[in-house]
């Protein structure tokens, strides 16, 4: 087994946290990661992405040209890495921030997700990345939702820990939106 995607969006939409939530749920289910990140000079409001590799073997390189997957946040994310996921793979587009028809592609799988009105549903407005990373654990299995619960409770400790329950929800309910299209 072997994963690669890029996560991308604009600095302060959780890009980072949700790159480093996978690369731990990987870890905990004993499987080898790589965890990549990169963010623009401007940080908040800036771009980012991340670039996470899962693999039941050992990871050559965190570097990935041709991704499996692509979690977009924005539309200028969309735009710059759509191309570049391989046939056959997998990409999310936030539609709150993404128009769809950006995507002019169909040798791939594409989820378009209103991450935003996903998050707010379960009133988590701030987790709309944890929606995303939901719906890609669920149509890819690279890690459990259970291992991401894990890697949360791990990672929001002391006072951030009040913000557990609300991350989990958000992350079934993108589970929840990849399973049922709604």
């Amino acid at each position: 087994m072997y994963h690669d995607v890029i996560m991308a969006g604009f600095g302060g939409q959780g890009i980072l946290l949700i790159g480093d939530m996978l690369a731990q749920a990987g870890m905990i289910m004993g499987l080898n990661v790589t965890w990549m990140p990169s963010y623009g000079v401007e940080m908040r409001g800036g771009t980012a992405n991340t670039t996470v590799v899962v693999s039941d073997k050992r990871i050559g390189s965190p570097i990935t040209g041709r991704p499996f997957s692509v979690i977009a946040m924005n539309g200028p994310s969309l735009e710059k890495f759509n191309t570049w996921v391989r046939p056959e793979g997998l990409i999310i587009a936030n539609t709150s921030m993404a128009d769809k028809s950006i995507v002019k592609r169909d040798d791939v799988d594409a989820v378009f997700m209103p991450c935003l009105e996903l998050a707010v549903e379960v009133g988590a407005d701030r987790a709309a990345s944890m929606t995303a990373l939901g719906a890609y654990v669920e149509k890819t299995g690279v890690v459990t939702i259970d291992a991401l619960g894990k890697a949360l409770e791990s990672y929001l400790t002391g006072k951030k820990a009040k913000f557990i329950p609300m991350n989990k929800a958000a992350i079934e309910r993108g589970a929840l939106f990849a399973r049922e299209g709604k």
